[in-house]
């Protein structure tokens, strides 16, 4: 441990970054964002986390570790939702809560190359590869066949995945993966469970093992000495209380071994309004070959030791940006695929409107960041100049229930406006409300700061309140609080969420000079 605290004091000197204030322990869950659904890899000395993102573009983000606990954005392994609909671009139809669910992200040595692979709308199944985690992926494959909540092993260079809900296979797919060479059921969940998917698969030893969760409160695991079984099953945890106070059980995810010989075991916990949490904790091995959770006092330990691997400084998962450069940072995803021809990023995000709508839900080029739990501000500095006679543009809490802050333009006449009641559907996720102004006030000067401050600690009635500056200094407050929507149906959490959009004509514009995250 003495050396470990050397090297990360010696690192800190070098990077300017601070040492952790208590580096023997670590705190769930280790990323409080909504990254759901994670699979997660090592390489080398690096730890790649991927997550499940449904209609956000680009999808599929990709987190870097090298101690398991502090975590970065490094990239995204679906450039844009590519899946032969326009659907995916808000264009003649909508994709809320399709596109990427759960899906498998492995690294196969023999050609030292990423994959992520996976099933979109239960009938399809996609690859993507690049030589780079976090960037230069390229679609290599559609395969017929949904290869429902993939998990991809790579064992001697031969792929095999293992997919399904209730009734699990495993299919060996050809050198490239761009096609199925074989494929055979391999266990059928007793009703006594009732349903397992989620699959993860590895071989440990001279044994494959099948990672299942049974949804919201279960992890089992098969093992086999073939990938075509026989499989034996165990039970890892159920309704195991979990660390996040008000939150479900840990489960789903995938197991990690370290450089230096430990296993880890990175589920997500249920945490609405915020969403699915990645939750960390230790795995050790049973005598005859079982990985055993590790627990604190019959409970997923809200802290445990951190793993023995040195502390390493990593960009903060928040913060605020001012578009530096000429290409957005991987914090980011647009709600569907963007219309790129109506965004400039050069030292400075201008958005020009894309959809003539009254419908935020319907508006292309919506752009949004993540909430930092348990509670974060969000606060844009917006120069509306350039709007249009009536452009809608501001900062919103983006969900099925939603509400924003931001510039109507009427008649020559800037209002900032607080906006509440847009909703939608939860059959076939139609809008069922476009929001009505709860508030508002007469602005000039063509510069505004918008905030909005949001408390996702699970349970109901959070809620999010909404400010303005015009100074960027005093900010006024601006309507009712407004209580997020923690039911689970839409799977992701709430996000902070960018937009402009015409209800009239397209032309308009907005520039937008800084974004942040923060924490109280």
């Amino acid at each position: 441990m003495r050396l470990r605290l050397v090297a990360a004091a010696l690192l800190a000197f070098v990077t300017g970054a601070a040492v952790p204030a208590d580096p023997t322990t670590f705190a769930n869950p280790v990323v409080w964002q909504d990254f759901a659904d994670g699979d997660i890899i090592r390489v080398g000395d690096a730890y790649y986390y991927s997550a499940s993102t449904m209609h956000y573009s680009p999808g599929a983000p990709v987190l870097r570790s090298y101690d398991l606990v502090n975590w970065e954005f490094a990239g995204h392994s679906v450039p844009r939702l590519d899946f032969d609909s326009n659907a995916y671009d808000l264009n003649g139809g909508r994709a809320y809560v399709k596109g990427i669910w759960a899906s498998a992200f492995n690294y196969r040595p023999g050609n030292s190359t990423y994959y992520w692979l996976g099933c979109t709308e239960f009938n399809r199944t996609y690859v993507y590869a690049s030589a780079n985690a976090g960037s230069g992926w390229a679609k290599k494959a559609r395969i017929n066949k949904c290869y429902y909540d993939a998990g991809l092993l790579f064992d001697n260079d031969t792929p095999y995945v293992a997919y399904g809900n209730g009734t699990i296979s495993v299919a060996q797919l050809n050198a490239d993966l761009s096609a199925e060479v074989r494929s055979q059921t391999v266990y059928q969940t007793p009703s006594s469970i009732g349903t397992l998917e989620g699959s993860r698969m590895y071989k440990r030893g001279n044994y494959y093992y099948i990672w299942l969760t049974r949804p919201a409160n279960g992890q089992y695991v098969l093992r086999s000495t073939s990938p075509w079984g026989p499989y034996e099953q165990r039970q890892v945890l159920l309704d195991l209380p979990g660390p996040i106070s008000g939150g479900g059980v840990p489960h789903q995810g995938g197991l990690v071994q370290t450089q230096n010989g430990e296993w880890w075991y990175m589920a997500f916990t249920d945490a609405y309004p915020g969403g699915r949490m990645p939750t960390l904790a230790p795995i050790s091995w049973s005598g005859d070959g079982w990985p055993v959770l590790q627990t604190v006092n019959g409970r997923w330990g809200a802290s445990y030791p951190r793993p023995n691997l040195p502390w390493h400084p990593v960009a903060p998962l928040t913060g605020t940006d001012t578009f530096a450069g000429t290409t957005l940072g991987p914090q980011y995803e647009w709600n569907h695929n963007p219309d790129t021809s109506k965004v400039t990023v050069n030292n400075g995000l201008r958005l020009a409107t894309a959809t003539v709508t009254n419908d935020l839900y319907n508006a292309r080029n919506t752009l949004t960041r993540r909430i930092q739990g348990p509670s974060s501000t969000a606060t844009v500095k917006l120069d509306y100049s350039a709007m249009a006679d009536g452009d809608r543009s501001g900062l919103a809490l983006l969900r099925d229930s939603s509400a924003w802050i931001g510039i109507r333009k009427d008649s020559g006449v800037t209002r900032v406006s607080m906006t509440n009641g847009l909703s939608m559907s939860t059959n076939g996720w139609t809008t069922t409300g476009t929001g009505t102004e709860a508030a508002g006030a007469t602005v000039s000067g063509g510069t505004i700061w918008l905030r909005a401050a949001a408390d996702i600690r699970p349970g109901s009635g959070r809620t999010a309140t909404f400010s303005y500056s015009t100074d960027g200094t005093t900010f006024r407050s601006l309507g009712p609080a407004f209580t997020l929507n923690n039911n689970w149906q839409f799977f992701m959490g709430y996000r902070f969420g960018l937009f402009n959009y015409a209800t009239r004509a397209l032309g308009g514009s907005v520039a937008v000079s800084q974004f942040g995250v923060t924490t109280p």
